[in-house]
């Protein structure tokens, strides 16, 4: 298996790219309140966009195996606030040495492949080499499953002293009446 990086994915590629999108993530359409997944237009907007990074992992069979969105472009990402990330490390967003990881997503027959770990570790060579910040969103679905810890683990074994920070949090209630008895 082999990670090539591209600027824009078109045809054939772009379809298979758009089904592992949805396939990996599908389960966050009912399990999370807010939404998580792009739309179709917007995944296209996405993978077109050359100042997004895609992360193609592919088989020795040339199967799709996993993708992700890199960029330190914040403005090209939907579902992100470009001007948090300005406020808070001013002089890091206007060296653009924030990179934004839209997702991950491997299909299911690769998962502890060890495929995440390397695609996390090629990023993150490019954020370690500029004295970057890497941020990414993950829902409280996907913290319980711990794949914050595990970033923070392969992170760690590659700079020993990198620093996690949860930098928000989103909680939705509901108030409902009582079901008649």
């Amino acid at each position: 298996m082999h990670v090539d990086v591209e600027k824009v994915l078109t045809g054939t590629r772009r379809e298979e790219a758009w089904h592992l999108y949805t396939t990996a993530f599908e389960e966050l359409r009912y399990a999370a309140v807010q939404r998580h997944l792009m739309h179709r237009d917007e995944f296209d907007e996405v993978v077109a966009d050359d100042r997004v990074e895609k992360y193609v992992a592919v088989t020795d069979e040339g199967e799709l195996a996993a993708l992700s969105t890199f960029t330190n472009d914040l403005e090209a990402m939907p579902l992100i606030s470009p001007e948090y990330f300005a406020h808070r490390w001013p002089d890091h967003y206007a060296e653009r040495r924030i990179w934004y990881l839209g997702f991950i997503a491997i299909a299911a027959d690769q998962r502890r492949s060890g495929i995440f770990e390397a695609m996390i570790e090629k990023m993150w060579r490019i954020v370690r080499a500029n004295a970057g910040i890497a941020a990414l969103d993950l829902c409280a679905r996907n913290e319980s499953r711990q794949l914050d810890a595990a970033i923070t683990r392969t992170l760690t074994a590659l700079t020993p002293d990198v620093v996690a920070t949860r930098l928000d949090t989103q909680a939705f209630w509901s108030w409902e009446l009582p079901t008649a008895s």
